[in-house]
Formats: C-alpha cells, sequence, structure tokens
C-alpha cells in the first residue's frame, strides 16, 4: 500500500480525542485464532523412514478427530498403508467403501469384515506424496461404532487420482490409539498430524 494511504481507528475514549493511523487494515486488531481444532501430536518420518505411526493416548477431550497429513513409500507397489485402532489388525472389525477417480476413469468398491480401515488405500510411492484428511468421527462415544470419511488425492505431474473414503471401526469402545501402518516403509518427510475437534 502506498505510503500516503492509511487507515485511520477513532476511539470514544476521551470523546473520540484519539486517533491511530495503520499502513494496514488489520493492523491493531488481535490475533483470531479459532478454538474448534487443538493439535494433539504431529509426527515427521526423518531419514531412516518407519514402517509404523502411532498416536497414543489419546485424550477424550474432543468430539471428534482429525488426521492430515502427507506421505510416500518407498516401494512401486500400489498397495496402500492401513490404519488401524486400539491396536486391532485382525479379524472382521471393520467395513469400507470407496469412490475414485482419475479424470479419465472413476469406479467404486466396497468391502465388509476387514481387519483395517481403508481410509489410506491411496499411497504415492518415489517422488510423489499423497496429501489426506481423515475425520474420526464420535470417536469417544462409548455408544456407537465409529465412522471414519476421507479425502485423498495424488499428483503424478500430468495425471494423478482422487478418493474419497467412508469407514467404520466396529467398536463401541472409545479410541485412544491410532496406528497407520505401512507394510513398506515411510520415507523421509512424511508427516502426520493428529488434531482433536470440540463440539
Amino acid at each position: 500500500m502506498p505510503s500516503n494511504n492509511y487507515i485511520y481507528k477513532m476511539s470514544n475514549a476521551g470523546g473520540m480525542s484519539t486517533v491511530t493511523r495503520y499502513i494496514d487494515m488489520l493492523a491493531g486488531n488481535a490475533t483470531f485464532i479459532p478454538s474448534s481444532y487443538e493439535s494433539i501430536a504431529t509426527t515427521t518420518v526423518g531419514s531412516g523412514g518407519t514402517s509404523n505411526i502411532s498416536f497414543t493416548s489419546i485424550p477424550a477431550t474432543y468430539t471428534h478427530l482429525q488426521i492430515r497429513g502427507i506421505g510416500k513409500q518407498a516401494t512401486t507397489t500400489a498397495n496402500g498403508p492401513s490404519l488401524y485402532y486400539n491396536g486391532i489388525s485382525t479379524g472382521t472389525s471393520y467395513a469400507f467403501h470407496n469412490l475414485y477417480g482419475s479424470g479419465s476413469n472413476a469406479g467404486v468398491n466396497g468391502f465388509a469384515s476387514q481387519p483395517y480401515d481403508s481410509s489410506m488405500s491411496l499411497i504415492g510411492t518415489g517422488s510423489e506424496y499423497t496429501a489426506f484428511i481423515i475425520d474420526i468421527l464420535d470417536y469417544a462415544n462409548t455408544n456407537k461404532y465409529k465412522t471414519t470419511r476421507a479425502l485423498t488425492g495424488l499428483d503424478k505431474n500430468g495425471s494423478g487420482e482422487v478418493y474419497l473414503h467412508s469407514n467404520v471401526f466396529m467398536s463401541t469402545n472409545a479410541i485412544s490409539q491410532i496406528d497407520i501402518f505401512n507394510g513398506y516403509v515411510w520415507q523421509q518427510y512424511t508427516q502426520f498430524a493428529l488434531y482433536g475437534i470440540k463440539g
């Protein structure tokens, strides 16, 4: 903004005698920080890589949880990682369906009685990172099964894919642990952040 253009803010303290001059419309205002989301934990993978990222001892003081992240794995396989809750990675505790598209093709799939949550079935390899936003709804409610929804996307330098996931964890127990398991290796700079969402 040119130096001869100013924003004037007047105060009624002292009979409108206080005038403050700013060069920015936002200057002088209190910082606004939304209180709906609170950071619980963040993990960034180092140079050695890792096969599993865990969030443990998750407090039951929020209404929902959200995971935001970017990740890629070291292998060229298209198989994606899995989400597990409360250490449950076997049996038939999960079910899901997915809607996906690449710009030229689209499709759906769904499976019942699975041993994992499929929210991360799309995964980048080599130089490709996948972006993830995963909502875990009513995670601390002990009267219902837990529903998750996820939006994931992958750019392939001219092509790419996007997935919309819906999952159910068939347990009434509050979720206190989340494992983001990659059967291969999460590469360096993969990062996941867990947030609590207030009601």
